[in-house]
């Protein structure tokens, strides 16, 4: 599945321009990381790994630009706490 891209976000429209899956991140740590904040994936996608594909490609991109990503989403934290191989891009929680 190939997403669209724009500058913090990753989605999907469908053939009439509705919006069908998402993934957004913002810049932190003054644009050196990333947090995903929001997944949204049409009911009709569910259950195809489109959440996971989202979050891949977020992923990815923190690969290729040497940043650090906070999943703050639900849905983002458990795709971090399930896949050992995103543990390279996972941002370190600051200590106080």
């Amino acid at each position: 599945m190939e997403f669209q891209h724009a500058p913090g976000r990753y989605f999907l429209e469908d053939d009439a321009g509705t919006l069908i899956a998402e993934v957004t991140y913002q810049p932190i740590d003054d644009g050196q990381n990333v947090v995903i904040d929001h997944t949204f994936v049409d009911p009709s996608l569910r259950g195809q790994g489109v959440a996971g594909q989202l979050v891949a490609a977020v992923v990815n991109e923190a690969r290729a630009t040497g940043k650090k990503i906070e999943p703050l989403c639900t849905f983002a934290r458990h795709e971090f706490d399930t896949k050992p191989e995103y543990a390279g891009v996972l941002r370190p929680v600051p200590e106080d």
